[in-house]
């Protein structure tokens, strides 16, 4: 039950912030279009109120868009310095380590939820917002079967000068009461009984009024408005575009009257007329459109007796250019998600995530929602993650398809990322198989050549880079890359050196791949005794990775001096090399800004100047379990800038 709070809360929390962005800007173009028509402000509000009704069903049914928040990074004033040596040569006995078993689960005494509290105030506030038109349309229907047919010779006339060609009843209502009209599906128009008395003017003018709100569509318009409004009643902006929305609405359809050749004065006093001596009653005012409301009427009467006022209705450009102007406005604001760069994916999220993925079919949520929780080294929830969406990868597509081999795929990564090379190993051999000859295949390719190379079978590694060289130029210079390794190791280096260079080559200048392949190639050129070559290599390599360094941001972190003493580390863990890593021969700095906060913790952490290879993922997945002893201020502990250089060395 949980899980189902925290998500729909999650939904309607979103949807409440968005909806007053949208509200505002509608307010702004409101304000742009006051020389405008009613009819046009009108679309404006009904396009409005379609937006805010579709943005909580939207955000749950679009792929989400992640939009980071911005994590401040200053020029960080501490330096600490850790080193990683490992063997350069694989062994038969060494064990990859496997992470401890989870804790079990606690489980937590019952607590008052407050995201259930607000929720169940949201849901009792929209009931009572919704409630009236409910009534208002029960109480209709039954009227609806009561009532006798009110017979009027003009009816035919009107609605063919309105251009209606669907049926309208026309029926009879209580003496003196409001005429109204009602039912968006088979609309109805009801006037009162006495109206048989009416002067043949008047009854004109008020049933032309009516049939003008359905050939304008404005009954579907007033449920739609009305239940979008049901939503965020707790918001004034919704109230107020609420109450824009039906006085531009009288005003639009008095607009149309008008331009029938009605004469604006009789118009008006009929008007007044009705509404001094007939009341509307409740509850079938809320589903229904009276002719006349004394709290609209002052403002309707001068503007139908204003001769300046624009009544030109829009045509279909702007009903198109409303719904075009509608769908790029809640599209991305219903898809976009904040997500900040140490998000966490909690377990408590996770069936919720897997359900809705499964409902909708669409793996992708899966895969968005595993890509945070390796970083904080949460991998059993990755893995149960990756899990459901390939189940719902081989219903959707099948067990041969693309999207299944991309999933055995993620698979695969996970578990090498975590160390599991022989799992590793089986979910690469699969996906290669799934995928044969399609150019997705050759990641799995060049992976199962690097586990090649550790089992010192360099010949089948070789050959698995070729092929992947092969359906992939995309990945081409990788595959190169590695074939120059391959041949570095069988002590042949005008191969090894000839395919460097064909890698950089294809490689673009200033990528990571690039600049992992110039630091293989500057190590290979210092075993080859070139020096002045090994330099500029590495020079270039350095400068690639410069380019990818995030840029630095304002910060309130404080830096050492004036008073700001210098964290100490008082527990870290040491960073592993990758299996990758070492199969290359991968020596280098990754250099890791972070912040330490007053509580000892390292957070915002990001690499400035990586080593690639799966080292600088490494890198700050051992660096974010370090404590330490927090810097202080005036004697008070405060968030410092730092950073973390790890050598990473191969004996």
């Amino acid at each position: 039950m949980s899980n189902f709070n925290e998500t729909w809360y999650a939904v309607f929390a979103g949807a409440a912030v968005k909806g007053i962005a949208v509200l505002c800007i509608a307010w702004l173009v409101a304000l742009l279009l006051r020389g405008r028509s009613a009819s046009a402000r009108h679309l404006l509000w009904t396009a409005t109120s379609a937006v805010l009704l579709a943005l909580p069903f939207l955000t749950i049914s679009l792929p989400a868009l992640y939009v980071p928040l911005a994590g401040p990074l200053s020029a960080p004033s501490v330096t600490f310095q850790t080193s990683v040596l490992a063997p350069s040569v694989f062994s038969s006995s060494q064990v990859t380590p496997q992470p401890s078993p989870p804790a079990p689960l606690r489980h937590a005494s019952p607590s008052v939820d407050w995201r259930s509290g607000l929720l169940l105030l949201w849901a009792l506030g929209a009931i009572a917002t919704l409630a009236p038109v409910l009534a208002g349309s029960a109480t209709i229907w039954r009227m609806r079967r009561q009532a006798k047919s009110f017979a009027d010779p003009n009816v035919a006339d009107l609605k063919a000068s309105l251009q209606i060609r669907q049926r309208v009843d026309i029926l009879e209502g209580e003496p003196g009461s409001m005429p109204m009209v009602c039912g968006w599906i088979r609309p109805a128009v009801f006037l009162p009984a006495d109206a048989a008395e009416w002067s043949q003017d008047r009854r004109r003018l008020v049933l032309l009024h009516e049939l003008a709100h359905v050939r304008r569509g404005d009954l579907p318009a007033h449920l739609l408005a009305r239940t979008a409004l049901s939503l965020y009643w707790w918001n004034p902006l919704a109230w107020s575009a609420w109450r824009e929305l039906l006085k531009e609405r009288e005003r639009a359809t008095d607009d149309m009257v008008l331009s029938l050749g009605a004469r604006a004065s009789d118009y008006a006093g009929h008007l007044l007329e009705i509404a001094r001596t007939m009341q509307a009653k409740s509850p079938e005012w809320a589903a229904s459109i009276a002719v006349a409301r004394e709290s609209q009427l002052e403002g309707r009467l001068a503007a139908i007796l204003d001769s300046r006022v624009n009544r030109k209705g829009p045509g279909r450009a702007w009903a198109l250019a409303a719904a075009l102007l509608a769908i790029a406005v809640v599209a991305p604001l219903a898809a976009v998600r904040a997500q900040d760069k140490q998000m966490e994916t909690t377990p408590s999220d996770v069936e919720a995530a897997i359900r809705s993925a499964t409902a909708q079919k669409n793996p992708q949520l899966l895969d968005d929602a595993a890509k945070g929780a390796p970083a904080l080294g949460n991998y059993n929830l990755a893995r149960k993650l990756l899990d459901a969406s390939l189940k719902i990868r081989g219903e959707v597509s099948g067990t041969g398809s693309k999207e299944y081999g991309v999933g055995l795929l993620n698979l695969a990564d996970l578990e090498r990322a975590r160390g599991k090379r022989a799992e590793a190993d089986v979910f690469y051999s699969q996906a290669a198989n799934v995928l044969g000859d399609r150019p997705e295949g050759a990641l799995a390719l060049i992976h199962l050549g690097t586990f090649q190379i550790i089992s010192k079978n360099l010949d089948g590694a070789f050959e698995f880079f070729k092929r992947a060289r092969l359906i992939d130029p995309a990945n081409a210079g990788t595959a190169l890359m590695w074939m120059a390794v391959t041949k570095a190791r069988e002590n042949d280096p005008e191969e090894a050196d000839r395919l460097y260079r064909d890698a950089l080559a294809i490689q673009e200048p200033t990528s990571k791949e690039a600049a992992t392949t110039m630091e293989l190639y500057a190590q290979f050129l210092r075993l080859q005794s070139r020096e002045s070559d090994a330099k500029l290599m590495s020079d270039r390599a350095i400068a690639a990775r410069k380019t990818q360094a995030p840029a630095r941001s304002i910060s309130s972190a404080y830096r050492i001096g004036n008073g700001v003493t210098s964290p100490a580390v008082i527990f870290k863990v040491e960073p592993e090399y990758t299996d990758e890593a070492r199969a290359a021969l991968l020596q280098g700095t990754e250099s890791i800004a972070l912040e330490i906060g007053p509580d000892g913790v390292p957070r915002e952490l990001r690499v400035l100047r990586g080593v690639g290879l799966g080292l600088d993922e490494k890198g700050i997945e051992a660096v974010r379990q370090w404590k330490f002893k927090p810097g202080t201020k005036d004697g008070q502990p405060v968030t410092v800038s730092a950073t973390i250089d790890v050598n990473w060395r191969l004996l």
